[in-house]
């Protein structure tokens, strides 16, 4: 059975091809029809796209200091050494690029010799530029995000006519802990490029970035993943620990108060006003720092010691930089959703709080599409009707964000109905 990835089946004629697709292409902006010999992931693919402009230019979204400050803070950062290493022989040949794009299709890196590179400009394939589907229709990185697989898109299978001269290849990269999708790897350039080689080079690369993403940053770095889980894991050293809920809710709480806790506060926090507390608290740390190490605990005020980074934490400091986008990608869920303990209840309700009040500010329809996609935001009706104020009236998500916002409105109804109806004490 054949790749459905790949562009071209063996022995197919490239200029053959490119023909049959330019007409199915005309085809389906004319009369909306699309022949049975376009592949399903681009025949999607042109679904998605069908109300953007068949002329279109994708738009740029960063540039100068706020591009280098994005790119500097984003994972792929790390990985960038790696993609050249792997890639650098494509980049400069003088027929291809490398691009590396973050989850929202925004170009991060385009590398390449000279004379491609000022090709690629005229249709603003450069770093800052949304190439996502929903702004530069179908492409290699853009179409890799969406269906979350490695795909080659070739000559007139792109959606945008300036970009029917080049064939991609590209292939999404996750986050190796949580599985949250980070972004793309892309090779770009002619026709030669619809072979099976360029989509294997893609996929691989893109499984030699995870697995560099899955080393430890430091030996003497720990690393907390909390978000979207009720029992937080620990990198320590290049092992993995897994702790109970308790211990992650100590846990949790000690990232939250770097500056350290005393025993009653830390009390209070996880036990609330129950007084029975203090000899099972004790306990609790005792067992906790067993699991962590006595290098990690410090008692008197209880706090961690050494550098200790946490997804959460993540999400707030870049809320405080003013990166709405790359919180909302670094957010992996709810903080412990399943934990009741008082302090972890206050700072899950601070970080959703913060995160939507951004996200909302933005306007951006992506990034509200995302938010809505949370569990934290799938029942949020404010952001659901900000979303179908973002979207133009003909825009695939529309109807989806307006049948939810019905349902949404007749559920809160009837909840404030069934309030009203009970009987007072």
């Amino acid at each position: 059975m054949a790749d459905p990835w790949l562009a071209l089946e063996f022995g197919a004629d490239p200029a053959e091809r490119i023909a049959q697709v330019g007409a199915a292409h005309e085809a389906f902006l004319t009369a909306g029809t699309t022949p049975v010999r376009v592949r399903d992931v681009v025949r999607r693919s042109w679904e998605r796209s069908a109300l953007l402009d068949p002329e279109a230019t994708a738009p740029v979204d960063l540039a100068d200091d706020a591009l280098e400050s994005y790119r500097a803070a984003h994972p792929l950062a790390r990985v960038l050494p790696l993609f050249r290493d792997l890639l650098g022989g494509i980049a400069q040949d003088g027929a291809h690029l490398m691009a590396v794009c973050d989850a929202y299709g925004r170009l991060l890196w385009v590398e390449g010799h000279p004379g491609v590179l000022r090709h690629a400009e005229r249709m603003n394939f450069i770093p800052g530029a949304r190439w996502d589907e929903a702004h530069a229709g179908t492409n290699a990185p853009g179409t890799a995000l969406a269906v979350d697989h490695s795909v080659q898109i070739f000559a007139t299978e792109h959606f945008v006519r300036p970009v029917q001269r080049w064939t991609c290849a590209a292939a999404p990269i996750h986050d190796p802990t949580t599985g949250r999708l980070l972004g793309a790897v892309d090779i770009t350039g002619g026709d030669h490029l619809a072979n099976p080689q360029s989509l294997a080079l893609v996929r691989a690369t893109a499984r030699a970035a995870e697995a560099f993403l899955a080393q430890p940053l430091d030996p003497d770095v720990v690393t907390v993943s909390a978000l979207g889980r009720d029992e937080a894991e620990l990198r320590v050293n290049g092992r993995r620990i897994r702790l109970g809920r308790r211990h992650t809710e100590l846990l949790v709480l000690l990232l939250d108060h770097p500056e350290g806790r005393t025993g009653e506060q830390l009390g209070l926090d996880l036990y609330g006003d129950d007084r029975r507390h203090p000899v099972t608290l004790r306990a609790e740390l005792s067992r906790l720092r067993r699991a962590l190490g006595p290098e990690l605990l410090d008692s008197r005020p209880y706090r961690l010691r050494g550098t200790v980074r946490a997804d959460f934490r993540t999400v707030t400091e870049l809320l405080d930089r003013g990166d709405q986008a790359g919180a909302l990608q670094a957010y992996g869920g709810p903080l412990l959703p399943g934990s009741d303990a008082p302090g972890v209840t206050r700072l899950r309700r601070l970080i959703d709080g913060q995160l939507r009040a951004a996200v909302l500010a933005t306007a951006d329809p992506a990034l509200l599409a995302t938010w809505t996609a949370t569990p934290a935001g799938a029942d949020d009706l404010t952001a659901w009707q900000a979303l179908a104020r973002a979207l133009p009236p003909g825009a695939p998500r529309r109807p989806l964000a307006v049948a939810r916002i019905r349902q949404l409105s007749t559920e809160y109804d009837l909840q404030r109905a069934t309030l009203l109806q009970r009987p007072r004490n």
